[in-house]
């Protein structure tokens, strides 16, 4: 399976959090067509975003993260490779050939062809993408409404996308098409009560899980949360900090209950 679903582990609330970028698997008929140096730890990884998220199933969120890495196929991409932004910037592939830092993935410049593509849509894309589906389907027969979370990092300076560095936090909904304007207030209002700094649209509007997934005309909301890894990780972005983790982890809880709330 190209995914864990962690179901809650107390009563069932309205929340499905997606961590699409936290995998670092390869598939064994793949693996010898990487730079095995770059893909022992893949750079590009969110990492530890479903350790930072797993007290969530605690509070009856239904959690789903990928297993397979961003460089295998980038699961908050379009299937078909058009571009999430127009605004001039870098935009990354739906199956990388390149690292955010610019580096060959791939050995012998070798570049997956569509049929390559194809292949990966169908084995590790697209069920990740049923199975929210059909968790979303399930918890607004129930419900009547749910929200849909999707969870990512990001180092605080990547140089091909932007030169300044990232802000701390980022909440996205496509420019309020993909979620109601109640429930993206009500986030920024939380977030910025607890002190953290956040920008709303700017420079990421939210994936193309986000935009897939929000329909708020049907009452299915969708939030994308960029956060710089400083926020959860040493300085250097490499170790997971548990102190600054719990200030962003007691944050989440509480931008969770005041979700529920205003649902």
């Amino acid at each position: 399976m190209s995914f864990q679903l962690l179901r809650p582990s107390s009563r069932k609330v309205p929340i499905l959090i997606s961590v699409p970028h936290s995998g670092t698997k390869f598939p064994e008929e793949l693996k010898g067509l990487y730079n095995s140096s770059l893909i022992s730890s893949p750079d590009d990884t969110d990492w530890f975003v479903d350790q930072l998220y797993d007290f969530a199933p605690e509070m009856g969120i239904t959690m789903i993260a990928g297993k397979y890495s961003r460089w295998v196929i980038d699961l908050n991409r379009d299937p078909e490779s058009r571009p999430l932004y127009d605004d001039g910037r870098i935009i990354t592939q739906l199956c990388p050939t390149h690292s955010f830092a610019g580096d060959e993935v791939y050995l012998n410049d070798y570049h997956p062809n569509q049929q390559d593509i194809d292949s990966r849509l169908q084995a590790y894309y697209w069920p990740y993408y049923q199975k929210i589906e059909e968790e979303l389907r399930e918890i607004k027969a129930e419900f009547g409404h749910v929200v849909f979370w999707d969870a990512h990092s990001i180092r605080q300076i990547v140089p091909l996308i932007r030169q300044e560095k990232f802000p701390e936090l980022i909440l996205g909904d496509n420019n309020g098409t993909t979620a109601s304007p109640l429930l993206a207030e009500t986030v920024m209002d939380q977030l910025k009560r607890r002190g953290h700094k956040v920008n709303y649209n700017d420079p990421f509007k939210g994936g193309h899980l986000t935009r897939y997934f929000g329909r708020p005309e049907s009452d299915q909301h969708a939030l994308q949360l960029e956060m710089t890894k400083i926020n959860y990780m040493d300085d250097d972005e490499v170790n997971y900090h548990p102190q600054r983790a719990a200030r962003v982890r007691d944050t989440l809880a509480i931008v969770f209950e005041k979700l529920l709330e205003a649902l």
